[in-house]
């Protein structure tokens, strides 16, 4: 049964990184997201391989999983998602050289901190830790600026997703799940549910933020009604 809903809650993930991240790109040009939830689905196509074929610490699924897990962690699903987000509440219009920076920067961010993870150690977790509350307060703040024009449904679903998140956050590197197994499987499926459940929300939320920026500049239909609910079709 745990096999089941690891299995569930990755392809879960997967599905919703590779749609809303195709969706972020063509609907919204927004590549910065984009990218990073398609990398994310990647991540969690490996992880499935590497979990369903229980393949060994020294198969490449093992390096890329580390590799791909400290890529988001670091710079991915924090900088690189807090910059895509500022792009509707701020206006902000990232330059190409940002946006390469910004991969590449985590790129090497990733490959460090999983090659040196234990000559790292200590520091490496907690610097996880910080930048995943860091964003998590941006995140509060989204969810705080979706109220304020009247998304309020959206408003509930990414402060919701942003709990879970920092509970997964919290427990990544020092805590385990009472009764999980050796390779922390109940606190994936949490966590893989969790990330899946954010990017589907984010996708959402920030929909209905474009939209109310359209109508309120004039550029879009004045009688289009908000976003809701949760289709991503």
């Amino acid at each position: 049964m745990r096999d089941i809903l690891f299995a569930a809650a990755d392809i879960w993930m997967i599905a919703t990184g590779f749609i809303c991240g195709v969706k972020f790109i063509r609907t919204h040009h927004n590549y910065l997201i984009g990218l990073e939830w398609i990398i994310m689905a990647i991540s969690g196509s490996n992880f499935l391989i590497y979990g369903m074929t229980k393949a060994g610490p020294d198969s490449p699924a093992h390096h890329i999983a580390f590799f791909l897990d400290a890529f988001s962690r670091s710079i991915g699903f924090t900088l690189i998602l807090v910059l895509g987000l500022l792009v509707v509440t701020h206006g902000y219009t990232p330059a190409t050289r940002i946006e390469v920076s910004a991969f590449a920067l985590a790129a090497i961010l990733g490959f460090l901190l999983s090659e040196f993870a234990e000559e790292i150690g200590t520091p490496g977790k907690v610097f996880f830790l910080i930048t995943a509350l860091a964003t998590s307060g941006f995140l509060c703040y989204f969810a705080w600026r979706l109220w304020e024009i009247g998304e309020r449904a959206h408003a509930g679903w990414v402060g919701g997703a942003t709990a879970l998140n920092v509970v997964v956050a919290s427990i990544y590197d020092f805590w385990r799940i009472p009764g999980d197994d050796a390779d922390h499987t109940h606190f994936y499926i949490l966590a893989l549910f969790t990330w899946g459940l954010a990017m589907l929300v984010i996708y959402r939320a920030y929909t209905a933020f474009a939209a109310h920026n359209e109508r309120a500049s004039g550029l879009g239909p004045t009688a289009a009604p908000p976003v809701h609910g949760v289709d991503i079709a």
